[in-house]
C-alpha cells in the first residue's frame, strides 16, 4: 500500500476530487474497504490514483471542503 496515497478525510481537496471519486484514499481505514485493491475502481492499483468509490459520506465532505 502506497502511504502516499493515504489522504485524511478533511484534508483539503485535491484538483482531481470531486463528488464522485477522490485522488488518493480518503477511508479512515482503507483495510477494510470493500473496494480496496479493486482493478479499476481502487486508488491504491489504478494508474492516476482516483478511488472511483469514496464513502457514502464523501459528497457531504467535498461539499464543506469545497465550502458550499
Amino acid at each position: 500500500m502506497n502511504k502516499e496515497l493515504l489522504i485524511p478525510f478533511d484534508a483539503p481537496l485535491n484538483d482531481k476530487d470531486t463528488e464522485d471519486q477522490t485522488y488518493g484514499c480518503r477511508q479512515r481505514n482503507p483495510n477494510i474497504c470493500g473496494f480496496n485493491s479493486l482493478p479499476n475502481v481502487c486508488a491504491f492499483v489504478c494508474e492516476d490514483c482516483i478511488c472511483k468509490k469514496p464513502s457514502r459520506a464523501w459528497k457531504n465532505q467535498y461539499n464543506i471542503l469545497k465550502g458550499n
